[in-house]
């Protein structure tokens, strides 16, 4: 997953019948924590919110 492949994907390779066992199984490191914190809080700073009216 850290090197781009999509969860489903693993969970086929895998052979898992739920996708929640293999997001049981998955473990990311802090590196890619940091890297998604730093990819929303982008997309984040993208909204402008006023009294409940988002922009």
């Amino acid at each position: 997953m850290e090197a781009g492949v999509d969860l489903l994907e693993v969970q086929k390779f895998l052979g898992h019948h739920s996708i929640l066992t293999t997001a049981r199984h998955t473990h990311l490191t802090d590196q890619t924590r940091h890297h998604a914190l730093d990819r929303i809080n982008g997309l984040m700073d993208g909204f402008s919110i006023s009294w409940g009216q988002v922009k």
